[in-house]
């Protein structure tokens, strides 16, 4: 008996902040939209239209860049409390084509349709790939005519394809990649459309002559580990087309990757809150303990680290992230304080925050310390032996329980 390959579904609200703007201000439909906030205001674009992309505006962007970009686009702010109920909208219409749904972002989630394919047959569709495409198809109707959204959709065997597939049929399309077609559709690709590979990594594979996803993934895994480190298998494996297509499959609170020694790249954590929070004594509390196991982390890998960064997103989905750098080290006592005081000096008002993150980049071995608190030493020494024994919540420093 052959087993019917995975069909995982990546959907994609387009453009969903602007969307529901236009929804809310048909006056908008055509015009460069950038959400985010005021032409002047500090801040990021939090969306654009693909009006606005035409000039090279981007999500992420500086509000001032965008304004250089775009002058006569609409800058607005986040409209408060509605873009959450639309997506869930969106959602409880994809549930009804699935009962597999798992939520990668406001605006984005995955769909599995594997072994669906006899439930949705229809005498006219030419193959069970037809079936599935066909059902994806109408759910993205659905949306646009019950909510007036615009979606897309990739489907692949899995969802690492599938998000790739998804942003090939944009705007308001949908693509199937049909099972043992992956690496055809990813060979031509620029390595920059594989999740996972920002804009440093990019460099770096440039630097080597890789600028295509059939390139990258003909690179044996030593060459390839001074750019991807721990995640080297992973993002092989992706170039050739393989990947998870288990929506089911909890990932762990705490996925960590730290060879001892491995100064690529970046040791991060970050807080998702289930309910916005303003107050500041809970936030700096969050701060303290991301520093905390950030710190942690690195002294298990033995690496120091030059620069901070902390990352904090508003409850409208605003994300800023401000760094810092100081001299080496991977000790709380420093890094915390850093924290603190970026994002004191740079969060607006007691606006809500749904994120905070804390990071530390430009990392090096680490060497014997004499200018760290001889003290500060010992207690990390100490409270590292606990942890290695009992785990890393059975000692805490007293600030990340709220105390002061």
């Amino acid at each position: 008996m052959t087993t019917a390959a995975p069909r995982i579904c990546c959907l994609d609200l387009d453009t969903f902040f602007v969307s529901v703007e236009r929804l809310l201000d048909p006056s908008l439909v055509g015009e460069a939209v950038i959400v985010g906030g005021r032409k002047g205001q500090r801040g990021v674009v939090t969306a654009c239209s693909y009006e606005a992309r035409d000039f090279g505006v981007r999500s992420g962007m500086s509000l001032t860049k965008a304004a250089e970009l775009a002058p006569k686009a609409v800058f607005m702010p986040a409209t408060s409390g509605v873009y959450s109920d639309y997506a869930q909208k969106v959602r409880d219409l994809a549930a009804d084509t699935t009962p597999v749904l798992q939520v990668a972002s406001i605006d984005e989630m995955y769909l599995d349709y594997s072994g669906c394919e006899a439930l949705y047959r229809e005498s006219f569709d030419a193959s069970p790939d037809e079936t599935i495409e066909r059902v994806v198809r109408e759910l993205t109707m659905r949306i646009r005519s019950e909510l007036g959204l615009p979606s897309s959709a990739g489907i692949a065997t899995s969802k690492r394809v599938a998000k790739i597939a998804c942003g090939l049929a944009k705007p308001a399309g949908v693509m199937l990649v049909p099972a043992g077609d992956e690496r055809q559709l990813l060979e031509p690709l620029p390595v920059r459309k594989l999740p996972g590979i920002g804009p440093v990594a990019e460099r770096r594979l440039h630097e080597r002559g890789i600028e295509t996803l059939g390139q990258l993934a003909e690179q044996e895994p030593r060459r390839m580990s001074r750019v991807f480190g721990a995640w080297t298998d992973s993002v092989l494996e992706g170039a050739r087309g393989i990947g998870s297509h288990d929506l089911q499959k909890d990932r762990p609170a705490f996925r960590e990757h730290d060879r001892p020694g491995d100064v690529v790249g970046s040791i991060s954590n970050e807080r998702t809150f289930r309910e916005d929070v303003s107050n500041p004594r809970v936030l700096e509390s969050q701060l303290c303990s991301l520093a905390e196991r950030v710190c942690w982390r690195a002294r298990k890998r033995g690496v120091l680290a030059r620069t901070v960064t902390v990352k904090f997103r508003y409850s409208d989905f605003e994300t800023l992230s401000r760094a810092r750098t100081l001299a080496p080290t991977c000790s709380e006592l420093e890094v915390y304080p850093v924290v603190r005081a970026l994002f004191r000096q740079h969060r607006t008002g007691r606006r809500r925050v749904r994120l905070l993150g804390v990071a530390l980049s430009k990392l090096e071995p680490a060497k014997q310390q004499l200018d760290l608190f001889d003290e500060d030493r010992c207690v990390n020494e100490s409270v590292d032996r606990i942890r290695a024994k009992y785990g890393f919540d059975a000692v805490r420093r007293a600030l990340s329980h709220g105390r002061r």
